[in-house]
């Protein structure tokens, strides 16, 4: 797991570390399958994917790696920033979204991060779509909770 360090449209971000935080704890849950990557944060500036992914292949040379998407953003790959290189360098896992290509091959359940961020923000329960370890960041830190004007 990649957190992002800073978003390349400028979209408000929880603090990094609180970001971190929330991916360890859904990670624990996987066992050593998964791991937290704080790569973008050495990196520093706006994250852009096809500088994390050469700068995790420098670093892991043994590793094979993957990105995983959600099928609504199949389509946008050309257009992100020099898309002809990452598409050469990565395999993309695509994951089936609600109202996306329905051909991808994992499906997800019908929820947005931007559903669960307003339903935080609006103090309504989440725990049916968010792990109980991800849920006690989230609350110990007080995320999400500022008004609906851009900050989620």
């Amino acid at each position: 797991l990649v957190p992002c360090f800073q978003h390349a449209f400028d979209k408000a971000l929880e603090p990094f570390e609180h970001r971190v935080a929330m991916c360890e704890a859904m990670g624990k849950g996987l066992g050593s399958r998964v791991r937290v990557e704080t790569i973008e944060a050495e990196l520093g500036g706006i994250s852009r994917t096809l500088v994390t992914v050469k700068a995790l292949r420098a670093a892991y040379p043994e590793h094979r790696f993957s990105l995983m998407i959600g099928s609504d953003l199949k389509s946008e790959r050309q257009s992100w920033y020099r898309a002809d290189e990452l598409i050469a360098l990565i395999d993309f896992i695509v994951v089936g979204r609600a109202g996306a290509d329905p051909s991808a091959g994992v499906a997800m359940p019908a929820v947005s991060s931007t559903e669960v961020r307003q339903r935080l923000a609006a103090g309504q329960p989440v725990d049916a779509f968010v792990p109980k370890g991800v849920l006690t960041v989230i609350e110990q830190a007080g995320l999400y909770r500022r008004a609906l004007q851009g900050a989620l």
